[in-house]
């Protein structure tokens, strides 16, 4: 089971902060949107891991990237420590953790209502298994032929008649797909 401090493995606040200063954090942080898609915030993207107390008392958040390349971590841990600030949260340490990777299973079911309605279809599917300690997943890497078995709905007409355009998109974890009904061109935010 998570610590009542941390992340719970959906992308849901923590069920029993202890702590009326994590509690007070974590409501701040809730409100930190991510800077490529400023519709979610960091928590509902699964970026916003935890947020604790350390050993020396000192309000810890951490972040992990959605990719390990991602150019907007930077400007994601100042958005985070000007939030804490202008709330008089100090003294805050930010840290980024890689492992476990970010997947896009860590994103809620209202922020991937949130992306399509955006214009950005959301992934499709799971890409971890089951729990295998507390809140850490095990990540299964899908085959190609696993992953072509559909592809992504439009965000903007609902059609499943849509081709991939180029595996990228706007941004490394996105591609740029086409609807063939609508015409629409649109970023699908790729499974992880």
């Amino acid at each position: 089971m998570p610590s009542p401090n941390r992340l719970a493995p959906t992308g849901a606040a923590p069920a029993a902060a202890h702590d009326d200063v994590l509690a007070h954090a974590w409501s701040v942080l809730e409100s930190v949107p991510d800077p490529e898609i400023p519709v979610v915030s960091i928590r509902e993207l699964g970026i916003l891991r935890a947020v604790e107390r350390a050993q020396d008392g000192t309000l810890e958040v951490v972040i992990t990237p959605t990719y390990s390349g991602c150019p907007a971590m930077a400007h994601i841990a100042e958005d985070v420590a000007h939030a804490l600030e202008h709330a008089g949260l100090t003294p805050h340490r930010i840290k980024t953790v890689l492992a476990p990777a970010w997947t896009t299973d860590w994103i809620t079911d209202e922020a991937r209502e949130k992306l399509r309605a955006y214009g950005i279809a959301p992934p499709g599917g799971r890409c971890a298994s089951a729990s295998v300690a507390g809140d850490e997943q095990a990540i299964r890497f899908m085959p190609k032929a696993a992953r072509a078995v559909g592809t992504p709905a439009c965000p903007h007409c609902g059609s499943v008649h849509t081709e991939r355009l180029s595996q990228f998109g706007s941004t490394a974890c996105k591609a740029l797909y086409r609807c063939l009904d609508c015409r629409e061109p649109f970023d699908y935010f790729k499974p992880y």
